[in-house]
């Protein structure tokens, strides 16, 4: 990593450090949804003869919603926020590049959402006795793909936004939705007919898919490996693409 990336991850890891705010939504926010599902008896019991919990179903969605909060909730304004006090226009007459800009923006983010992907899972595991996933090796690698195309997409949203508020306006408008996409209201392995085949099209649908047969100690479908591959590759050369400095 060049030293001018390497001094430019030091300086926003020192500011994210200084946003409780960020850091309760992204690490916090998910493991509490857990301990709180986990306070209800029924949501802990198995869904039929030999099934799973409601609340082992709903581990996955606190791992996605951890990401979602980072892609966003936090990313798209931070990078708005540069730009509207033109720390980006300064940022330009370096050597630095739309990518290094972004590059660290999504290490932080994504290593927050990381750990905030993790602790829904130690605590449904320590807390409640909800197993982990039993293919370890293929949900990890499996988030790593839904996470980029998260950050792919917070990346782009940051990166054509003129102001703080206007990214504020768009995570949201497309923060919804992405929350409905990765299950968080409704498993998106019951989602019926057409709905369920749209669904899965979208990279949050596909990664619940992905990360759910992982859980369960299966292997990814390589339909779902394609469609976040692709929106990862199509949303992060865009994020690239039609970066603004100002």
């Amino acid at each position: 990593m060049a030293s001018s990336t390497l001094a430019l991850l030091k300086s926003e890891l020192r500011l994210f450090s200084r946003e409780p705010g960020y850091i309760f939504w992204i690490v916090g926010f998910p493991a509490v949804l857990i301990v709180a599902l986990g306070f209800v008896p029924v949501l802990r019991e198995p869904l039929g003869a030999g099934g799973v919990s409601f609340l082992a179903l709903y581990v996955p969605v606190a791992v996605i919603l951890a990401m979602l909060m980072a892609s966003l909730s936090a990313l798209p304004i931070v990078l708005a926020s540069y730009r509207e006090q033109r720390v980006l226009r300064r940022l330009a007459t370096t050597p630095g590049k739309p990518r290094t800009a972004l590059q660290s923006q999504y290490l932080i983010y994504g290593a927050a959402a990381i750990v905030g992907g993790a602790l829904p899972i130690l605590l449904g595991f320590f807390v409640y006795g909800v197993a982990l996933p039993r293919n370890a090796i293929g949900f990890i690698l499996v988030y790593l793909l839904v996470l980029a195309s998260g950050l792919a997409l917070g990346g782009l949203v940051g990166g054509v936004a003129r102001t703080a508020k206007v990214a504020t306006a768009f995570g949201t408008a497309l923060l919804f939705p992405m929350m409905f996409t990765a299950g968080v209201w409704f498993p998106v392995q019951a989602m019926p007919g057409l709905l369920g085949d749209f669904v899965a099209l979208t990279p949050l649908g596909a990664g619940a898919l992905a990360l759910a047969a992982t859980a369960a100690g299966d292997w990814p479908s390589l339909k779902d490996i394609v469609v976040m591959a692709v929106w990862t590759a199509i949303l992060g050369t865009a994020a690239v693409r039609f970066f603004r400095w100002e």
